[in-house]
This record gives C-alpha cells, structure tokens and sequence, in this order.
C-alpha cells in the first residue's frame, strides 16, 4: 500500500486523465493510502491481542491479502481508463467488480474475526481495551455501510438493473455521481454522498485509540486523567458520541443532503450530540478520586 500511495501520487502529477469528474489516480491513492493505515492499525492491534493469537495471524494475513487484491484491479482499471466500481459495461469488467465484492465480504469477516479476539484479550489497561475495542466495532459498522454504495439508484431501478444499466451503484445519493466536490475528499456537495459514513465509520479505528493517547498525553497536566476510571469514561463517551456521529452522517447522506448544507433537522441532531457529549464528559470527570490513604496503601502492597 506504500508503494501504491508513491505510485498512485506519482500518477496523479503525470497523468492529466479525469473519470467520472476527478483525475483517474485520486481512488487509487485514497485506497491505498487508507487501506495502508486500516493495516497498519490492525497489526497494531494484534500484537496486543491475549486470545486466539494464531486465528489473529491468519485473520490479518487475509485482511493483507483481499486488500491487495482489491488494490490491484482497482489499480489495473485505472490503466484501463475504466471505473473499478459499478461497472458492468462488459463481462470483464463486472466480473473484476464482483471479485471486488467478494474480496471486501471477506476482509470484512476477518476484521470481524480480528474485533472479537480484542473482546477476547484482557489488556491491563481497561481504557486502552476499550478504545480499540468498541474503535474495532464501530469500524465493522462503517465498512459495512459501504454496501450501501453497490445497491442501484430508483434511475438504475427505471433503467432495468444489472444486466441492462452499465453502471450500478454509485456514490451520491439525489444527484449523479462527478458533479461538484469538495477539494481533497471528493465528496458531493450538491447531494448526498455515501462515502462519508463509509469513512468515518472506518475511521473509527484509528480515532478513539489516538483519542486516549491524547488522555495520556495530557495526563500529567491534569491530574483528573491519571485516574483510569476517568479515562475509561471518556473513551465510553468518545466511543457513543463517535457512534452517534456516524449515525447522523449516514441519515443525513441517505436523505440525499450535502455534507456541508445541512438542514434545520441535521442541525439539531447535531446539537443534541454535542450536549451529549458535553453532560456525558463532566460526569465523566466528576468520577471520586482514590483518596490519599487509600493510594499510599495500594503503593504499600505492590512494593
């Protein structure tokens, strides 16, 4: 995936090709470059894992391997000047599509597979469990609302499906896919666009362990932090309010509604969240600390 991100970054300087209202190299470098992390992130994960350490290396070593697949057709599609998603213009290319499909249902289950041996493991710090834990969950959730994207829009319904529609399935919802996009992520910004919740889901992965390193981080600072109960709130409340984000996001593509135009309705959603939030992080923060005594005798014991 390195390579493909070099590549791919390469290929976007010198190949001045647009498919579908965006220059051919931006998918590949955007899979690869995400794919490389959700990888790295994994094998992160792993090398923590207390249970089921051989089911772990199988479940990453198909998570390496369907990634790879699916990075290759989308790359030789690319030389193709063809779309790698949707397509059914010819046999061959909706074959190469439904290799796609399968690959992801795989990566998927050994993600799965993955998020239930971190459920499993006992790590000593219950905080950090549980940010890579619920991270791994709510990332199944995401990755799995890309199938959303691969369902035919009511026009390819009209159009008679598979079979008669070269394209089925798309990226945008309420409007065609390559209209006006917001710079570096794509995104529509005149409809809806299913890509959203498919990347903050996933993303879910790396967000809530880096939000407790940022715990630590400032834990010294702030002496309310270096409780683990504390920290182990926060990340509950990070975790729902991510959830809760995500749920938005997808609402609010599914209606067919831009990103960055939400309505009346997406705003007060939005607001209630973040009052959510705000209650659920000062509970958090008003947990009992330890008293003194009570720490100069645990510290008494351990010597």
């Amino acid at each position: 995936m390195a390579v493909l991100t070099v590549v791919s970054a390469v290929g976007m300087v010198v190949d001045d090709r647009v498919l579908v209202g965006s220059p051919i190299w931006f998918k590949p470098l955007k899979f690869s470059f995400s794919l490389g992390l959700y990888a790295l992130t994994l094998a992160w994960m792993l090398s923590l894992a207390t249970r089921g350490r051989q089911a772990g290396w199988w479940a990453g070593t198909i998570v390496a391997l369907t990634g790879a697949i699916e990075m290759v057709i989308i790359t030789g599609q690319v030389i193709r000047g063809k779309r790698s998603h949707f397509n059914f213009e010819t046999d061959f290319d909706g074959t190469l599509f439904t290799i796609m499909g399968a690959t992801i249902v795989v990566l998927w289950i050994s993600s799965l597979v993955i998020a239930i041996l971190l459920f499993r493991s006992r790590l000593a710090d219950r905080a950090s469990a549980w940010a890579m834990r619920l991270g791994a969950a709510i990332a199944l959730v995401g990755a799995g609302l890309g199938n959303l994207m691969a369902q035919p829009t009511p026009e390819q319904e009209a159009a008679g499906g598979r079979g008669v529609s070269t394209i089925v399935g798309a990226h945008s919802v309420g409007v065609p896919d390559g209209g006006p996009s917001m710079p570096l992520t794509g995104w529509s910004t005149t409809g809806g666009d299913l890509r959203i919740p498919h990347f903050v889901g996933m993303h879910a992965l790396q967000v809530l362990p880096l939000f407790l390193l940022a715990l630590i981080v400032l834990a010294p600072r702030f002496a309310r932090l270096r409780n683990e109960r504390v920290r182990l709130r926060l990340v509950l409340v990070a975790s729902g309010t991510y959830a809760a984000v995500l749920a938005l996001v997808t609402w609010q593509a599914l209606r067919g509604q831009p990103l960055i135009h939400p309505d009346g309705a997406t705003l007060t959603a939005a607001a209630a969240i973040l009052a959510a939030a705000a209650i659920g992080s000062y509970a958090a923060l008003c947990t009992t600390h330890v008293p003194h005594k009570a720490v100069d005798i645990e510290k008494e014991l351990v010597a």
